[in-house]
């Protein structure tokens, strides 16, 4: 099926191109997006009518893209979530997730705008796309983590697996430190059954 382009699209082509597509994606994608026109002798002829106001628009939509995209790149967001001890989620974080948590600090994101790589089904700091207009894209980062104390040792750049090795070693040290103390106190009972006589010889009275 041959559609005309009405903005750039991602490894199809740019705006007021005619261009081939299965016919799904045309009806279940494109047209119903407002992407694109059927490249009908009509369509293609009113296109070309409206093509100097249609590149305005994106133009103007591409510049407040922009300076969005500068003030939203790079920034990271928490995404609490339940997850067990080797870190995998019970779930997953979704592109509905990323759009709320975004918005949640005043950044205005539609989920539709957020492309994940991959479902993100472990704790960690994970980057993901924000496609704020077709020619303009911000990465930033979701802080995926069981608690708020987690998220800022994440974000300091520990994870997850340090983090659990840290636990481990401080659990390990307290046991250490507990038998140091029994032991500590088992030779104090020990000395306890040493008397003293009269004449103030040492005796051992553990088996009077």
């Amino acid at each position: 099926m041959q559609v005309i382009l009405l903005e750039r699209v991602a490894k199809l082509g740019q705006m007021g191109e005619v261009v081939d597509v299965k016919s799904g994606y045309a009806r279940n994608y494109l047209l119903p997006q407002g992407k694109a026109l059927s490249a009908s002798k009509a369509n293609v002829e009113a296109f070309e009518g409206q093509k100097a106001q249609l590149e305005a628009q994106n133009l103007e939509t591409k510049k407040e893209a922009e300076a969005m995209s500068e003030k939203l790149n790079g920034q990271q967001f928490v995404v609490i979530r339940s997850a067990s001890d080797a870190g995998a989620l019970y779930g997953s974080v979704t592109t509905r997730d990323a759009a709320e948590a975004a918005t949640a600090e005043g950044f205005s994101v539609d989920r539709k705008q957020v492309v994940l790589g991959q479902p993100i089904k472990d704790l960690g700091v994970h980057e993901v796309q924000v496609v704020l207009h077709p020619e303009v894209t911000a990465t930033i980062e979701l802080n995926v983590a069981r608690s708020p104390e987690e998220a800022e040792l994440q974000a300091s750049g520990k994870s997850i697996q340090e983090l659990a090795a840290e636990e481990e070693a401080a659990a390990e040290f307290e046991i250490s430190e507990l038998f140091d103390d029994i032991g500590s106190a088992a030779d104090e009972d020990g000395d306890s059954d040493v008397v003293r006589t009269p004449e103030g010889d040492a005796q051992d009275d553990s088996n009077s």
